[in-house]
């Protein structure tokens, strides 16, 4: 097992490399040329810069049982398809129960926004969405 973590735009990457090391589970960060990240406990995969080539090395990168972090329902998908767990960053899981549904609703918002219609943004990130995200992550990597 190991923790993959797709690291453009992710806000729990310390979060996850701190249960990382306490496992004694191996992490790898993904990202592309315009977002390099270089964390102490985690092996970082640099990319050159393109649309999804982070999200492929990664899909690439997986072996069965492997935790993926992602909030991309392309790359979940994807990954789920291989075997690895997916969490998004508030500790969601991705299972092939919901991936179907998360992928028309992003389908369904893009031809909305392409349609010239406007979205709700993104929330402010609260300290609860940091502890779900631990306490999945932290009973994925003790069970």
């Amino acid at each position: 097992m190991r923790i993959l973590i797709d690291a453009d735009g992710c806000p729990v990457v310390d979060i996850a490399l701190d249960l990382a090391k306490k496992a004694e589970v191996p992490c790898h960060i993904f990202c592309d040329t315009s977002h390099v990240f270089e964390k102490t406990g985690a092996e970082t995969h640099v990319v050159p810069k393109g649309a999804d080539s982070a999200d492929f090395a990664l899909v690439n990168f997986i072996k069965t049982g492997d935790i993926v972090i992602t909030q991309d329902y392309g790359l979940a998908s994807m990954a789920l398809s291989r075997g690895a767990i997916c969490i998004n960053q508030d500790g969601d899981e991705y299972t092939d129960d919901n991936i179907d549904a998360l992928l028309l609703a992003r389908h369904t918002a893009k031809k909305i926004r392409n349609a010239g219609g406007r979205l709700k943004g993104i929330p402010k990130r609260t300290k609860e969405q940091n502890l779900r995200f631990y306490e999945k992550l932290k009973k994925l990597l003790t069970n």
